[in-house]
């Protein structure tokens, strides 16, 4: 059999290229989000929204604040009277009289309070009592005026940063309805509260029910994020309760993206109104399903949250958040960051950890003119390359959506599916063998370029500056430590790798249809061959016969 050269095996593997689809199934489970940033909220004035809140600041604002101080100090007298002669770091439920204080007037004085910043607050439903749910899950968050839950709900403990007890009269309110603490200076925070709340939530009444917003951030309210386990750990029947602010102007979201908790506090109190709805839904039961995966548990009550408010669900969380910020500080956009960290982490089995270290590297290579995207361009850039066919491919792989760039979630997505499981022990040694030509144990750099040259296609490509990156000792030569540790440093060049392999793969397997083919058809190309030779014997004797 004729072995064809390098060179045009490559060229014709690059005209098979157009014929053939990339091998990357496209999972649904890893479908982009119906709403790409919920972290996200822009208000548009228009000049009438303008000289509404000027006339309502002049005329009606310094009201309010007269109210809202007056009301705040009576919270704050009450709040002291509750919590006076007992020990800050009680581990005990306040009982007896002081409780039916913090729960009775402190409700009454925060409806006043929510009054006075100007809310119509409606209540649909009724709430549970403690031995029906002992916890309460609000959501959509998406702002500090949420709090308002904690007022119709009757005054229920919540979650809160430790640091907010320390804080001048709100921290005195805050204690008198017995919060669960979260400490960031305790590495055993999260197991303390989840201890803590559980504990409340068996008490059979002992302790107030906990109130708790599952997403643990803020968002625009255009989706349900991912849910924290906290409120489903415990197992016990959970009250869903659902938020909606019905105005024309929405002054009251607080995102990542956004105005300041200062200006949207002015633009509130300088509404005519502000309308807010707070909806208690059924009490939802865990199965026996749903008590053996809490997660399973979570999702079904944000499910039945999301069915009553007529929004998606997606798998963002307060990661995504974090990556934003990273983004940020990479001088990237912010959404840049956002990758449906829940989703994405236990499917492909990654920890924070690795999102941030693939982010850096994404920002390198990143085009901010392409709105941090990566192009082609910037892809053969980074891995010092000419554009070629196989590189086109491998492209084409990370390149989920095909609109001719690379986001963060899929380049994610593309390390961990493509070139991770491709960056193998295996794969490796059999990379070394063939680029050691003469087997020596080393590669020099006129082996490195012959093969690269010869895999895509490009006679005159000058590697010399791939070549020293990988050759850490200067040698001018690799060993197969260097070898290896380059590799697994860059996985993407093990996918290259790879996919040149696939190809010639699949050219051979081209070449040997068309042999099987060409073998099939000599019996009849020769028959032909017999019947036609007659034929034209037969019309040449009969030629001679005429003349």
């Amino acid at each position: 059999m004729k072995i064809c050269p390098d060179h045009v095996v490559d060229t014709q593997v690059g005209m098979v290229l157009q014929q053939r689809t990339p091998l990357l199934p496209r999972q649904k489970s890893f479908i982009p989000p119906q709403i790409p940033n919920p972290f996200i909220h822009e208000i548009n004035l228009t000049v009438t929204d303008k000289i509404r809140m000027i006339i309502c600041g002049v005329f009606i604002l310094p009201f309010r604040i007269v109210l809202f101080l007056t009301v705040l100090v009576t919270s704050w007298l009450v709040a002291i009277i509750v919590t006076s002669c007992l020990p800050k770091d009680s581990a005990e439920p306040i009982k007896g009289w002081r409780r039916n204080v913090a729960k009775h007037a402190l409700n009454c004085l925060g409806r006043l309070l929510f009054f006075s910043m100007g809310f119509h607050v409606r209540v649909i439903g009724k709430p549970a009592n403690f031995s029906e749910a002992p916890i309460f899950a609000v959501a959509p968050h998406s702002t500090f005026f949420d709090g308002i839950a904690v007022i119709v709900s009757g005054m229920p403990s919540t979650v809160s940063r430790a640091e907010n007890i320390s804080v001048p009269i709100f921290g005195t309110i805050l204690r008198a309805l017995q919060p669960v603490l979260v400490s960031r200076l305790d590495p055993d925070s999260r197991r303390n509260t989840i201890n803590d709340i559980t504990k409340r939530a068996t008490s059979g009444g002992e302790w107030p029910q906990v109130l708790i917003f599952p997403e643990g951030t803020c968002t625009n309210r255009s989706c349900l994020i991912s849910f924290k386990p906290g409120a489903f750990l415990p197992l016990v029947p959970v009250q869903p309760i659902i938020l909606r602010y019905p105005n024309t102007l929405d002054t009251v979201t607080w995102t990542w993206q956004g105005y300041t908790v200062v200006k949207l506090l002015l633009m509130t109190v300088c509404q005519v109104c502000t309308n807010v709805e707070v909806e208690f839904l059924p009490v939802y039961v865990p199965s026996e399903e749903e008590k053996k995966d809490y997660y399973l548990f979570a999702n079904n009550v944000r499910n039945s949250m999301a069915r009553s408010l007529g929004i998606p669900v997606t798998d963002h969380t307060y990661e995504d958040c974090r990556l934003m910020l990273t983004a940020r500080d990479l001088t990237l956009p912010m959404d840049a960051g956002l990758v449906e960290f829940t989703k994405i982490s236990r499917k492909l089995n990654l920890k924070w950890d690795n999102f941030q270290k693939q982010l850096e590297v994404y920002a390198s290579i990143a085009d901010l003119s392409k709105g941090g995207r990566i192009g082609m361009e910037e892809f053969a850039g980074y891995l010092k390359l000419p554009v070629s066919d196989v590189l086109k491919e491998l492209f084409a792989l990370f390149d989920r959506n095909k609109d001719g760039t690379i986001d963060f979630r899929e380049y994610v997505i593309g390390i961990a599916i493509l070139c991770n499981p491709a960056n193998s022990e295996d794969t490796i040694q059999m990379a070394f063998k063939l680029f050691d030509i003469d087997g020596d144990g080393s590669i020099t750099q006129d082996e490195f370029s012959s093969l690269l040259r010869s895999s895509l296609g490009v006679p005159d490509l000058d590697v010399s500056k791939l070549f020293q990156d990988m050759d850490a000792d200067e040698s001018g030569k690799l060993s197969y430590d260097e070898f290896k540790n380059f590799f697994l440093n860059h996985p993407e060049y093990a996918k290259l790798f790879t996919t040149y392999l696939d190809h010639q793969k699949y050219y051979l397997h081209v070449l040997q249809q068309e042999e099987e083919e060409n073998k099939n058809l000599e019996p009849f190309i020769a028959g032909n061959h017999d019947t036609n030779s007659s034929t034209e014997e037969g019309f040449s004797s009969s030629d001679k016969k005429v003349d």
